[in-house]
């Protein structure tokens, strides 16, 4: 199992490496002094500063996953629901505040809310640039949210997803997934989209 070493809890900034640290609220302070334009997260309290806007291929696949879950979902009468890219996940205790490409969360929001620290889903896509952060980084972190059932880490550039399931004593990864037919199964909420409907209009399926 990776292990991350954890921020330390101080509300002064301190400096690792090329790296700046800091506590959540702190870094909450700092977004109030940033430009809007700018996209920041803060991931175990480092500090990164995040490149706005993405291929069209990233935004297509997670359109196209928001989509079906969202569509899943109220098909089903589920409350659950989805959220994607501009909306925060955050976390005091992991100094953990950040944009997942979908986040999956079930139950009721309150009405102003602007976070969450609860999902039951968090789905990441990834390119050769952020696959050290979301497979590692990232992914040390989210498997210590107690409400995670699902981690779904979908390739950009190719056909392949990869899936960890929570099971009793942590987490488990299945079988990457490579075909066109082959299902993304996510038995949180019973739902299922094939590998086809994830990269529609991005890559063609092979025959």
């Amino acid at each position: 199992m990776l292990v991350w070493p954890g921020p330390e809890k101080t509300h002064v900034n301190r400096i690792s490496s090329q790296y700046e640290y800091m506590a959540l609220d702190d870094f909450e302070e700092l977004l109030a002094d940033k430009p809007a334009n700018e996209k920041w997260e803060l991931l175990g309290g480092r500090v990164v500063r995040m490149m706005v806007g993405a291929r069209w291929e990233h935004n297509r696949i997670v359109g196209n996953v928001y989509s079906a879950l969202l569509t899943g979902l109220r098909t089903k009468g589920s409350d659950c629901r989805p959220f994607s890219e501009t909306f925060w996940l955050k976390n005091r205790m992991l100094d953990l505040a950040c944009f997942p490409d979908v986040i999956v969360r079930c139950g009721p929001l309150p009405p102003d809310a602007t976070s969450l620290d609860d999902p039951t889903v968090l789905v990441e896509v990834v390119s050769k640039g952020s696959a050290q952060r979301d497979r590692h980084e990232k992914w040390v972190l989210y498997n210590r949210l107690p409400s995670l059932r699902h981690y779904v880490l979908i390739e950009r550039d190719m056909l392949a997803v990869d899936v960890h399931d929570r099971i009793e004593g942590g987490f488990f990864e299945r079988p990457r997934l490579t075909l066109a037919q082959d299902l993304l199964r996510l038995p949180a909420f019973d739902f299922e989209l094939p590998l086809a409907e994830i990269y529609r209009d991005v890559i063609a399926p092979t025959s």
